[in-house]
């Protein structure tokens, strides 16, 4: 079985595994004071309190050896200001894999989501077998389709879904990356 990489360095910005002994506390303290920034989006949130939050993020820490879901917590001149994680989905069939993310809202605008996520997509495609990425967001959530649309996916379908977090509408935009296209617009980089 293939596993991502536990560190990832990109200058002043590292993805690094969830270890929830050591990075939980300052990550609970930056959920804490970025509640009212998640809360439209983040169906977690309303069932938001350290127990809780904790007992969520330690279960996601724990898929890392079965290689269902790699969670990185995200460092920006060496604090935590986010999450990000690459996962397998049940519903999906084929080879791919999900990629999400959120942030700080101090952290927003500055690139930070669009570089952990282009580092996600190539930790994917090193994985064996995976032929596609996708980043699945509300329709409304514009700040995260950006991230995708800035790094060459493509819109490739819009779903019901459950509306479950207040600003949703209850439809996905489901944005899809092949393996090919990667391959094309890296090249198309050199």
């Amino acid at each position: 079985m293939d596993l991502a990489q536990q560190v990832i360095e990109l200058d002043d910005l590292t993805l690094r595994r969830f270890d929830g002994e050591t990075d939980l506390p300052e990550l609970l303290r930056v959920i804490e004071e970025s509640l009212e920034h998640l809360r439209p989006w983040m169906a977690w949130v309303a069932e938001h309190s350290p127990a809780t939050t904790s007992g969520l993020l330690i279960r996601h820490g724990e898929c890392w050896a079965s290689g269902e879901e790699f969670t990185y917590v995200i460092v920006l001149d060496g604090a935590i200001v986010g999450l990000c994680w690459l996962l397998r989905r049940e519903d999906d069939p084929g080879n791919g894999r999900e990629i999400g993310y959120w942030l700080h809202p101090a952290a927003t605008g500055r690139g930070v989501a669009t570089r952990a996520a282009r580092a996600l997509v190539a930790q994917a495609f090193r994985l064996r077998g995976v032929d596609h990425v996708e980043v699945v967001h509300d329709l409304a959530n514009r700040a995260s389709g950006a991230v995708p649309a800035r790094l060459g996916f493509t819109e490739h379908l819009r779903r019901p879904a459950e509306r479950l977090a207040p600003a949703e509408t209850g439809e996905d935009q489901v944005w899809r990356l092949t393996r090919h296209q990667a391959d094309h617009l890296a090249a198309q980089a050199r």
